[in-house]
């Protein structure tokens, strides 16, 4: 169960993500929840609106109704800006009328999300402390179900700690690693989730990765012959990394195989050229595509599932490797 899954009606929540990744995890995940549960969601947004949507669809979760319909409501940022210019009686109004009109429209409840670093103290600005110790109120009284998202590039550390007392849970995800590029969580004894790039940084933490995973499953009776690993998030691997996928796979003894899920049109190809089609115990699943399209605002996507893909890093790096440079990989 993902941790957003454990708030409800009249929590407010925090959450303190280590990497952009981890934040659109979360905040896809809060959305996702609510969708769900038949509540209208509410998205603060301040220019971070298109990754999360990016992630629903990598999760599968389609969005395209929701926002016509106005289960789902993307505040543009314009007016999430209004919101901090604003007396905070203004404000408070301005949230009141936000709850009371999700309630008459049928929904099972409200919830509240987005990065609202706008609020960050600044002349002439509502303080971000002020406004938080009153939605806190709203929240408890209301039986709306919100989850506040701070970045520690855009706040400081007196900040936060002034912040996470305001709320009466925080949100911490399970990591197995996360280096601001690649955020890798597992997802059960055999199985993991990468998100991000693989480049020559972060490789061995995906070798290691792969044994610990192989050397769990032939330690325990009950788990399956499958390692999994889900790549629907997976932007970005360099032809080594693709190869260190393909030749850990080729280690494995016959009784187990590494299934790749969910994998990117750009990255099968990496895949196929590095020999994935020749190693026994590796099985490549490409993402398929769900008929529910995921809509962005600006209608833009980055190769992700449900929209046109589009080059990630360099066009030097997204290109297929040539013969030399995989004999050099390998």
């Amino acid at each position: 169960m993902r941790p957003t899954a454990e708030v409800g009606p009249g929590d407010h929540a925090c959450a303190i993500p280590v990497s952009e990744e981890q934040l659109w995890e979360l905040s896809a995940g809060f959305v996702a929840d609510g969708l769900v549960r038949n509540e209208q969601v509410c998205y603060f947004d301040d220019g971070t609106i298109e990754p999360v949507l990016r992630r629903l669809a990598d999760d599968r979760v389609p969005v395209d109704r929701p926002l016509r319909t106005g289960q789902l409501e993307v505040v543009p940022a314009e007016l999430t800006r209004q919101l901090f210019h604003s007396p905070l009686s203004e404000a408070r109004s301005m949230m009141l009328a936000r709850i009371d009109a999700s309630k008459s429209l049928g929904y099972t409840g409200l919830r509240m999300t987005g990065q609202m670093s706008y609020g960050i103290v600044r002349p002439g600005l509502l303080d971000i402390i002020e406004f938080d110790t009153e939605l806190d109120h709203l929240v408890r009284s209301r039986g709306v179900t919100t989850l506040c998202l701070y970045d520690r590039a855009r706040y400081t550390e007196s900040q936060i700690e002034q912040l996470r007392g305001l709320h009466d849970k925080e949100l911490t995800p399970p990591t197995a690693y996360d280096d601001g590029l690649l955020r890798i969580t597992r997802t059960g004894i055999t199985g993991a989730r990468l998100a991000g790039d693989v480049d020559h940084s972060n490789r061995p933490a995906v070798t290691r990765l792969l044994e610990t995973m192989l050397d769990d499953a032939l330690r325990s009776h009950s788990a399956p012959a499958d390692i999994e690993l889900n790549l629907a998030s997976l932007r970005f691997i360099d032809v080594a990394g693709a190869v260190a996928l393909v030749q850990g796979a080729e280690a494995f003894p016959s009784t187990h195989r590494l299934v790749l899920r969910d994998v990117r049109p750009r990255t099968v190809r990496v895949l196929d050229r590095c020999g994935a089609p020749f190693a026994a115990q590796l099985a490549v699943l490409e993402f398929d595509r769900p008929q529910e399209s995921v809509a962005t605002p600006s209608s833009a996507g980055d190769g992700a599932p449900g929209g046109q893909e589009q080059p990630s890093h360099t066009p030097e790096a997204a290109a297929e490797p040539s013969a030399e440079t995989l004999r050099e990989a390998r």
